[in-house]
């Protein structure tokens, strides 16, 4: 069973990363580059996904499952990511 301290801390990083992707998408009225925000935007969706299946469905407990979760994840989004940034392929 997690301990009440593992899932306060992984809230506060969930908050901490919406709030930073809230930051980056803001930035793209500022000036700065659309394709580089929005990477990061979803290099942050990537680590609350990690923190949501590593912290609140258990997997922590798993090592082997969190592997194969993480690798599954990671893949995705860098297909995610050369969608974004190569449209037209």
């Amino acid at each position: 069973m997690m301990k009440p301290d593992t899932l306060t801390r992984a809230w506060i990083a969930l908050i901490v990363f919406s709030a930073l992707s809230m930051v980056a998408a803001g930035l793209v009225n500022n000036g700065f580059d659309q394709r580089l925000t929005g990477s990061l935007v979803l290099a942050l969706a990537l680590l609350k996904a990690r923190v949501i299946l590593s912290r609140y469905l258990g997997l922590a407990d798993a090592p082997s499952w969190r592997r194969g979760f993480n690798l599954a994840l990671t893949l995705f989004c860098l297909i995610l990511l050369g969608l974004y940034l190569f449209p037209q392929i």
